[in-house]
């Protein structure tokens, strides 16, 4: 799917173990990212959770700077994650790497948040907007999990920036978030449709050894 910002085509919950499945939308939200296991256990993390414990969650939550990973993965930092991912799943490191290659894919490599704006960075260049909580989509995948996007739309800045951002991070109420992946685009509905491309964002000052090593532990 494309995304519109100043013509960057990308697609963006997180983490160690990301493993896309089909899904299915609720009638009442729509909303996730892709599913991932992490063992047996049914956790929040996981997928798992109740409508009533799904909060509101402010902006503040992501802010900081923020580094895409999709470098780290050209660039053969990944590859220890990779090999574990395939010593404990059901693909090999190569196709693990294809399948993350798509997912992770972006030319956004920077995010900075902070006091209700958003800035993105494609080749060093500057791109910001503010803006305000749009609520929150839920998503029904085919193994039965879900997950939970918050949606943010543009109060206002310039006028490439995406008219809305869609945050995924396997936390279903406030709480600081240390990765994410995050979509953007001008049409809300459309992109809560992207399950195949979610670009994934860790703290700008970790290395990426140590992006990898976190990614393992979960």
């Amino acid at each position: 799917m494309r995304k519109s910002f100043a013509g960057i085509s990308c697609a963006f919950l997180l983490g160690g173990a990301l493993l896309a499945a089909p899904a299915v939308a609720e009638k009442k939200d729509k909303n996730a990212a892709h599913s991932h296991s992490h063992g047996d256990e049914k956790t929040v993390y996981k997928g798992y959770f109740e409508d009533d414990q799904i909060k509101p969650r402010p902006l503040a939550d992501w802010k900081g700077d923020w580094q895409s990973i999709y470098p780290h993965l050209q660039d053969g930092t990944l590859d220890e994650w990779l090999a574990h991912k395939a010593a404990h799943g059901d693909k090999s490191a190569e196709e693990y790497r294809a399948y993350y290659t798509t997912g992770f894919k972006t030319d956004v490599d920077r995010i900075v948040i902070d006091e209700g704006s958003v800035t993105f960075y494609r080749d060093g260049k500057p791109l910001a907007a503010s803006y305000e909580s749009d609520g929150y989509e839920i998503l029904t995948y085919k193994k039965g999990n879900r997950g939970v996007r918050f949606i943010f739309k543009k109060a206002g800045g310039d006028d490439a920036a995406p008219l809305f951002i869609q945050f995924s991070d396997h936390k279903i109420a406030p709480e600081e978030a240390d990765h994410y992946h995050l979509y953007w685009g001008d049409d809300r509905a459309k992109i809560l449709e992207e399950l195949t491309n979610w670009p994934t964002y860790w703290p700008a000052g970790m290395s990426g050894d140590a992006i990898a090593h976190s990614m393992m532990a979960h």
